[in-house]
């Protein structure tokens, strides 16, 4: 089929990056690009910090605006849902009834915040965090001497109590499990991250299991399972994060912890791509499907996908990386630490500026660098190149890390 028109749903990162990537690669046909939200493509990693604390703005967030648009012959259709795929007919139609046609399409549909399932959790005062809308609806409600809770100790969760915090509010953290943070790091930057929270004046509670929310029309407190009941102004939810699959899945193609796709992100439908959040990729690198929630991931995949798109297959294999702000700190992690066998930890916490390093039989696969930028751009490298080590080696900050690279 020659590709004359590319229909892209999602307009969040990633979509954007496919519509730009296949300009600049010099695709000269049409290129739709869908949103649900009535804004331009927008970056949603600082919606939790500085957006939230006021420090940045809405253009400033934009990924495009509209004279790129406009340059790039990219029809960008806003407060727009596509309801159904009829990949036999090469068409999509619109919640509005309008069908439109296409030669390739690339879902970017991204994910949803996950709800609290509990009653009481559709009350006025409580809140997602996913979106512009949602953040704007936050901070109205975030003046000094309020009773924050938040649900989830997560990234979202921690970088939402730092700014709660800069705020004036009270803030409580409540996570389901023994720690923070539990599911992406290794116990020693859990207890770090507790501590440097608690010393802000955030109140963490972990092993708190929620069981309901008191009060209607808004909420006056949080009911812990154990009985006990939290006093909350406004509550935030970040438990995590759903792919949205539906489109994909009524529309016949295979699913499974994310839309499956190849290397080059294509779909069981050969004229049907995904990238970005929504997405499972094969992974050599792993050995293993993956589904990653990250911004990187979403523009990196994105552009593979353009370049498929295009006739020059180019196959993505990441070694992930991901990072978090919170007050003065900046976490910064590569890789993926599930199955390591050692931690080692390199520099002091108490110092505010650490690494720690994960190894599986000798071989460094993640590490966690807070407040450490150069650590972090050497184990990019040395996790990348699979680079054996000794644990004492890697302890000692007088042995650059460099040092430990292939040559």
């Amino acid at each position: 089929m020659s590709m004359k028109n590319v229909l892209i749903i999602g307009g969040g990162q990633a979509g954007a990056t496919v519509a730009q990537d296949l300009r600049k690669r010099g695709y000269e046909g049409d290129i739709t690009l869908i949103g649900e939200e009535a804004q331009l493509p927008y970056r949603r990693p600082p919606l939790s910090k500085a957006y939230l604390a006021g420090e940045a703005s809405i253009e400033s967030l934009q990924v495009m605006k509209a004279p790129i648009l406009e340059k790039n012959r990219i029809d960008l259709r806003t407060d727009s849902r596509v309801s159904s795929i009829r990949p036999a007919e090469h068409q999509v139609e619109l919640a509005d009834g309008q069908v439109l046609s296409y030669d390739k399409l690339v879902l970017c549909t991204g994910g949803r915040a996950r709800p609290l399932p509990v009653a009481g959790a559709d009350a006025d005062n409580v809140f997602e965090l996913r979106s512009i809308k949602d953040v704007d609806a936050i901070r109205a409600e975030c003046t000094e001497g309020r009773h924050l809770v938040i649900i989830g100790g997560g990234f979202i969760g921690l970088e939402v109590a730092a700014v709660a915090r800069k705020l004036g509010l009270n803030v409580t953290v409540l996570e389901g499990l023994p720690r923070v943070l539990a599911r992406v790091t290794a116990p020693q930057i859990s207890t770090f991250f507790e501590q440097v929270h608690r010393e802000a004046g955030v109140q963490i509670r972990t092993d708190a299991s929620v069981s309901g929310l008191v009060g209607s029309p808004r909420v006056s407190h949080v009911l812990l399972r154990d009985g006990e009941q939290i006093p909350a102004d406004l509550v935030i939810v970040g438990i995590g994060l759903i792919a949205n699959t539906e489109l994909a899945a009524n529309a016949g193609l295979a699913v499974d912890n994310g839309i499956v796709v190849n290397e080059f992100g294509q779909t069981s439908d050969p004229d049907i791509y995904a990238a970005g959040d929504c997405s499972n990729l094969p992974s050599a690198f792993y050995g293993r499907r993956v589904r990653l929630e990250s911004v990187n991931n979403a523009m990196e995949q994105a552009r593979c996908v353009a370049a498929a798109l295009i006739g020059n297959p180019q196959p993505y294999d990441p070694v992930p990386w991901f990072w978090s702000d919170q007050y003065d700190l900046k976490l910064q992690m590569v890789g993926l630490s599930a199955g390591y066998d050692t931690c080692v930890l390199r520099g002091d916490p108490a110092t505010r500026s650490f690494s720690l390093f994960y190894l599986r039989d000798g071989e460094i696969i993640a590490a966690d660098a807070v407040s450490q930028p150069k650590d972090f751009m050497a184990a990019k490298k040395l996790v990348a190149a699979r680079v054996r080590a000794e644990a004492a080696t890697l302890a000692d900050p007088s042995i650059p890390l460099t040092d430990l690279l292939p040559a």
